[in-house]
């Protein structure tokens, strides 16, 4: 019997986890679908990889996407996030407010958050920001299926008016490449609820 009670016991267990992955990976999905661009306080860039001072090909995409989303008018100000990574002389945050500069969004309204190391920090250093200035909503522009994990991120730190812009052509082509995505982002919120990232 105890035997018999076990196996319920673990039966129980794998299919709890098995539906709460099946329910996250559709929440991931169905927000990297969406495009929730809107009016807001400020658009948030999450920071890529730079090279030498220089955004990488992804991070280019997310800046561009941005200032576009400046110049229609949906917000008057961007923060862009990342510290530093391998390269310690440039920080991602820096680097996409020097590109942004180049785009032709004044300097006055930039802000680069230059120390975070990884989404969580950029969350919780973008949501001091902007209590400090008082911004109460924001654009978030990223990768589509970094968009749910950016906006829970987000809503524990105290900001709930997060609107998902992700950048164009960021959902992966491929099958394969999507289940990769999804399956990456799953683990990261997972090792973030449970307070292990």
């Amino acid at each position: 019997m105890a035997a018999k009670r076990k196996t319920k016991w673990l039966l129980g267990v794998l299919l709890a986890v098995m539906a709460y992955v099946a329910v996250v990976y559709f929440l991931i999905a169905r927000q990297s679908a969406e495009d929730e661009s809107q009016h807001a306080d400020v658009i948030v860039v999450f920071g890529a990889a730079e090279y030498d001072g220089r955004p990488s090909p992804v991070y280019r995409a997310r800046l561009d996407h941005a200032a576009e989303l400046f110049r229609r008018g949906m917000a008057p100000l961007i923060i862009t996030t990342g510290g530093a990574g391998a390269d310690p002389r440039y920080s991602e945050g820096e680097v996409g407010r020097d590109y942004l500069k180049t785009l032709g969004v004044p300097d006055r309204q930039l802000i680069a958050e230059t120390q975070s190391p990884d989404t969580a920090a950029s969350a919780r250093r973008v949501s001091n920001i902007m209590y400090v200035n008082g911004l109460h909503s924001c654009l978030a522009v990223s990768d589509a299926y970094h968009i749910f994990r950016i906006k829970k991120m987000m809503a524990r730190e105290g900001v709930t008016s997060v609107y998902g812009s992700p950048r164009a052509n960021s959902v992966p082509q491929t099958f394969l490449k999507r289940q990769e995505a999804a399956w990456h982002e799953i683990a990261s919120y997972t090792l973030w609820l449970l307070h292990l990232s």
